[in-house]
């Protein structure tokens, strides 16, 4: 009797759908948690660029005093734009004033279209839009959106 090694097409095709099935729930579930890590570039930036704006007003007395033509006599190096730190959001002091500032993270490359902030009375916002994955989405909420659904 003659034996022939080998698999049938059958059984070729039902490991090909095992990969299809687990690939369909392992990949998107692994997107999500390439997000999650990825907001704490953002969250943890911000807190640390909050905790030198209060010592700077510690110190100082203002967070921000314009010159004459505008531009900065003083203000805390924590509001400077700061492009370079993280790999995934860009950090700017959009309108810094002496008594108030807000601090702003946003999103870049695969993180575009979130954006968090924090302002002098701790008051966090964050908004994430298009182009960021459909299920991700949220108006402005008042809280720091980290899981799907604008979860907090």
């Amino acid at each position: 009797m003659n034996r022939h090694a080998g698999f049938t097409l059958i059984e070729v095709m039902m490991v090909v759908v095992i990969i299809g099935v687990l690939s369909a729930i392992a990949i998107p579930n692994y997107t999500d948690y390439l997000i999650r890590s990825r907001i704490t570039q953002a969250t943890s930036g911000l807190a640390e660029r909050r905790a030198r704006m209060e010592q700077f007003f510690q110190d100082n007395h203002v967070y921000y005093r314009a010159a004459a033509g505008g531009n900065p006599q003083l203000s805390s190096p924590a509001c400077a734009n700061d492009t370079t730190t993280s790999r995934y959001f860009d950090f700017s002091c959009p309108n810094p004033r002496a008594t108030t500032y807000t601090l702003r993270a946003t999103g870049k490359d695969s993180m575009a279209g979130f954006t968090y902030n924090i302002n002098q009375a701790n008051t966090r916002t964050s908004t994430v839009a298009n182009p960021a994955p459909a299920a991700w989405r949220t108006a402005q909420v008042q809280c720091w959106v980290t899981s799907k659904g604008g979860g907090c």
